[in-house]
């Protein structure tokens, strides 16, 4: 039996129904319901759903870029046990948002923000990617189905 493992998350074992998909989009996580969410060593934002299904956000690392989550504003717990009612990302590309500390030197960067929302609050998780230039600075989604 051959395992692959991503982020920690065992995503396909080649004799299951298991199935990952790539470049998810963030509205796929509206109306879903979700058992856990994690942030993990601020370089994976993780999403279990209550049918098994999961989402990951994390940066697919190329070289010398540099993709973290940077702040998280709310409370992720209150994105547990209830639909999400929003999702929704926002993206600053070589602009410094208002109201983030100013790292001391810039060369190519991207701000991304993801807000998600429930009955039960709001969160905010905001990453920061930077580069030389060359590099991509995006945040990744993969959506892993749970066993059928």
């Amino acid at each position: 039996m051959k395992l692959v493992v991503f982020l920690g998350l065992r995503l396909r074992n080649l004799n299951s129904k298991r199935r990952d998909k790539m470049h998810t989009e963030i509205s796929e996580l509206i109306g879903k319901t979700f058992v856990d969410v994690k942030n993990l060593d601020d370089t994976e934002l993780s999403f279990i759903a209550d049918n098994g299904d999961s989402w990951v956000f994390f940066h697919s690392q190329d070289c010398s870029e540099s993709v973290t989550i940077e702040d998280v504003c709310g409370d992720l717990a209150d994105l547990v046990g209830t639909p999400i009612v929003m999702a929704e990302e926002v993206s600053h590309i070589n602009e410094n948002p208002d109201g983030v500390e100013i790292p001391e030197y810039q060369d190519n960067f991207t701000w991304t923000f993801y807000k998600f929302g429930t009955i039960k609050g709001f969160v905010t998780v905001r990453w920061y990617g930077e580069s030389n230039g060359y590099y991509s600075e995006s945040v990744d989604i993969r959506k892993v189905e749970g066993e059928k």
